[in-house]
């Protein structure tokens, strides 16, 4: 079922584009009214759509491939949902949904007995105003109303974090004043355990012995014991570990022609781990994480490229129907959590998808399951196991090394009588410190020329698109944004 939001009306032909566009896969042998007609009690349908307030990735790649099409001013927004029928063997009470959880992804996505409301799924609203937080409100506990926040909110502030707060707002604090509900957002995300390590980092006392190294200095310990052949280590998004001669293809653009390039060829590598996500939600859960993974390598250094990937699994028993092995144990799960069979037919697809959706192999991996009974002594015992997933995601990447010793770039060029060409020449010497030259050439105007103020402002934009393009150094960078400052100059000049 798809959901189309339109700018205006389309014609026929942007009308058969468009059903061109959402006709896919295995055809069906009826529709949504054909289902609907159904006269069998027992047969109910069941609508499902992107979670309310978000726009699915599917959506994203589906509308923008519909404005690549032709139809930017026409089609705002597409979506896709499901309409599932479903029939049991009894009758159901009206607007009940049974079994809910196994159709429908809850992190992402909403389940109704009617179709969706479209003005509720296309909605725009204006940013909400930010709120203040009423700690300082006459007879209020200070302590209480953060507390209140922290639940309402669902920031999951520990104690500790509470009365940082307490006391950064007080009256007699360095702030003393009520916090907004954006600060409490922005110090949630940025104290959590993802983003500062707090547990990662934190010192370990055992009974009651210090421990010399937090759980992060464990793993760094590696490289410091051993550290050969590891050009760079925990200073980036990623290691990069010495390589060896080596040659490869590269276009030479000066030439326009494809050469091979002889330099040392290094190693880098990465992996991290998307767990909680995987667990809650398996595709897109896994897909994220192989796409952070990616993301992160390709930042290191002057930028890298990617060659291959990764995806691992550590998962509890799978117990799959009928064939349940002796050694299994099924000691249940929590109910916001997908079952380690539904993780593993699910979030290898998905993070083996991204990976091909970015143009990168995913060539290995590993699956692991263990749930186990451990004695503890006094005749107790524990379960052990994965019961909390465990997905990996890793790569091999080539880092960028060289260093392009020049780079002549022709930034906008104005084709007319009235006007001789605009060039720009950015040039880099490497006998000198990074400096850029400019030589502007041949700049001649009259008053017929306002009239191209409009083209000057459009290709200045250009400019833009080339800095999100073209990114191997920072003088670059700097050179396109002067030249925007130019090109916006000469746009004020012209009237």
């Amino acid at each position: 079922m798809h959901y189309v939001c339109l700018h205006r009306d389309t014609g026929v032909p942007e009308k058969i584009v468009l059903e061109q566009l959402l006709t896919y896969g295995d055809s069906l042998a009826g529709d949504e009214r054909s289902l609907s007609n159904q006269k069998d009690p027992n047969t109910c349908l069941f609508y499902v759509a992107p979670r309310t307030g978000t726009i699915s990735p599917w959506s994203s790649k589906a509308t923008s491939i519909a404005h690549v099409c032709g139809l930017e001013k026409t089609v705002k927004r597409v979506e896709r949902g499901m309409v599932i029928s479903v029939t049991i063997d009894k009758p159901v009470n009206t607007g009940s949904i049974p079994f809910a959880d196994l159709l429908h992804d809850r992190m992402t996505q909403t389940i109704g007995v009617g179709p969706p409301d479209l003005s509720v799924m296309f909605a725009e609203h204006a940013p909400a105003p930010a709120q203040a937080v009423p700690m300082h409100t006459e007879g209020a506990d200070p302590r209480h109303v953060l507390e209140e926040a922290n639940r309402t909110l669902g920031l999951a502030l520990d104690r500790s974090e509470i009365d940082y707060l307490v006391d950064a707002y007080s009256l007699q604090g360095p702030l003393a004043r009520n916090p907004f509900d954006v600060e409490l957002f922005m110090f949630a995300q940025v104290n959590s355990e993802h983003c500062r390590h707090k547990q990662f980092n934190a010192t370990w006392t055992i009974d009651g012995v210090k421990k010399p190294y937090s759980l992060f200095d464990m793993i760094r310990n590696t490289h410091k014991k051993n550290s050969k052949y590891v050009i760079s280590a925990y200073s980036d998004n990623a290691a990069v570990l010495q390589g060896e001669n080596a040659g490869f293809w590269a276009p030479n653009h000066s030439t326009g022609e494809w050469t091979q390039i002889k330099e040392v060829v290094h190693y880098l590598a990465k992996v991290e781990t998307h767990n909680h996500p995987t667990a809650v939600s398996p595709y897109p859960g896994a897909a994220t994480g192989s796409g952070g993974e990616i993301r992160d390598e390709g930042a290191v250094g002057r930028g890298s490229r990617p060659k291959a990937g990764l995806a691992g699994f550590s998962v509890s028993d799978l117990l799959i129907p009928g064939h349940e092995q002796p050694w299994e144990l099924d000691i249940g799960r929590p109910a916001h959590i997908a079952s380690s069979l539904d993780i593993m037919l699910e979030a290898p697809i998905g993070s083996a998808a991204f990976n091909n959706e970015f143009g990168r192999p995913c060539t290995t991996g590993y699956f692991r399951t263990l749930s186990t009974k451990v004695p503890i002594g006094g005749g107790k015992s524990e379960i052990r196991g994965y019961h909390k997933p465990i997905m990996i995601a890793g790569g091999v990447v080539r880092p960028q090394t060289r260093k392009s010793s020049s780079l002549e770039l022709t930034l906008l060029c104005l084709e007319d009588q009235r006007c001789s060409s605009v060039s720009v020449v950015v040039r880099r010497q490497a006998s000198l410190p990074v400096k850029v030259r400019w030589i502007l050439t041949s700049l001649v105007y009259n008053e017929e020329m306002r009239r191209f103020r409009g083209e000057l402002k459009r290709l200045s934009m250009h400019v833009l698109q080339w800095a999100s393009i073209i990114q191997s150094s920072s003088f670059m960078m700097s050179a396109l944004v002067v030249c925007l400052t130019h090109c916006l100059n000469w746009c004020m000049m012209l009237g």
